[in-house]
């Protein structure tokens, strides 16, 4: 499923999901999703509201990883197209979007390790 991203402001950035993958994707029963970032894996709260109209996913974790990865190289903020792709029992993992092969948002480069 496709995805974008949401910043509310500075330091606060999430996923937008969408009405109708969160009616595909999300059992109203699960408060929990796992989220693959790369080799980080971390688990983010569904709030109540996710299921009544306001579709998005908030941590801090993924805030930062999102910031560091993704929106340092854009000023505007303007959002950017991610992928969730399922991997497991209300586990997804999040990659950049291809379109015919081609990457539409560039991820920033690794540190060595």
């Amino acid at each position: 499923m496709v995805v974008r991203t949401q910043s509310k402001s500075r330091g606060v950035t999430g996923l937008h999901v969408g009405v109708s993958n969160v009616r595909r994707y999300f059992p109203k029963n699960i408060s929990v999703i796992e989220l693959q970032l790369d080799h980080l894996q971390i688990q983010c709260r569904l709030n109540p509201d996710f299921w009544q109209g306001q579709p998005e996913i908030f941590d801090p974790r993924l805030c930062a990883w999102l910031e560091a990865r993704h929106l340092h190289r854009r000023p505007d903020r303007a959002p950017i197209l991610l992928a969730l792709i399922p991997a497991g029992k209300n586990a997804f993992r999040v990659q950049p979007v291809t379109v015919h092969g081609q990457l539409v948002a560039k991820m920033a480069p690794q540190p060595a390790a």
